[in-house]
């Protein structure tokens, strides 16, 4: 589980997130959704320690974030930022490895070598394994950072943005091999979704942000309404049934 108690984050002349408390329960995959600026972002890097908050506690499985060695922290969690670019010149499989970090210190062992082979294999990147990442699309470069995420084999794995460079098909396709690493590998997925018809089609639970607070928190059910929706992105918002599947429009 992950908890988080009165975080807040400012900048100079403003505050970005907070305070904010709650808490993302184990397993599935909860959407954290929200206009530009609402803190999502913010949210997911402090939890991830890639952002130190100014105030608050935020807790991991168990572990003080804060006060968690570093390696031994990344035995436990994962995340992928949003502006994931590396400049060397790398294969797939390298990017991968680097995954494997925590465990390896740099000398992959046949252990970890296991883990890179099938997290490829998982993201269907092992064709493209011994490609450069500049030789990839976008799409694919998206999936390789993925698969350096999901071959750290941490229990709760951070994304922000995971859909960022994927067209309509390339983010069906991720959404749902997420949805399968949270089913059969037992992940519990934390991501930040501009789309809420993704959040909703493949998220177990939903938390929405606005103006640095947390707004809204609850299932697909309970998230996925006009009024709730209507309020998270102060426009008006009708939800509709397609095919069973609640489905949010923009009235204009």
């Amino acid at each position: 589980m992950i908890t988080f108690t009165d975080v807040v984050k400012d900048y100079p002349g403003a505050r970005v997130l907070g305070p904010v408390t709650g808490e993302i329960a184990t397993g599935g995959i909860t959407a954290l959704i929200g206009p530009n600026g609402a803190g999502k972002s913010t949210l997911l890097t402090a939890i991830g320690r890639l952002l130190e908050p100014d105030a608050g506690v935020i807790t991991v499985a168990g572990l003080d974030v804060r006060a968690t060695k570093s390696d031994e922290l990344a035995k436990h969690l994962s995340i992928l930022r949003q502006d994931n670019h590396i400049q060397a010149r790398l294969t797939v499989r390298d990017l991968v490895g680097f995954g494997r970090f925590p465990y390896s210190k740099g000398r992959l062992r046949p252990e970890d070598l296991r883990f890179v082979d099938e997290a490829l294999e998982f993201l269907n990147l092992t064709a493209l394994a011994d490609r450069f990442l500049d030789q990839l699309s976008g799409g694919q470069r998206q999936r390789a950072y993925v698969a350096m995420v999901l071959a750290q084999d941490t229990a709760t794995v951070l994304l922000d943005e995971p859909l960022n460079n994927l067209d309509m098909k390339h983010s069906v396709l991720m959404m749902r091999q997420l949805r399968r690493a949270a089913d059969e590998l037992g992940k519990t997925i934390v991501l930040i979704v501009h789309d809420v018809n993704f959040a909703a089609a493949y998220a177990d639970r939903i938390i929405a942000l606005r103006d640095g607070l947390i707004c809204h928190s609850g299932t697909v059910a309970e998230i996925m309404t006009d009024a709730v929706l209507t309020d998270v992105f102060d426009t008006p918002v009708r939800v509709h049934e397609v095919e069973g599947q609640p489905t949010a429009i923009i009235l204009r």
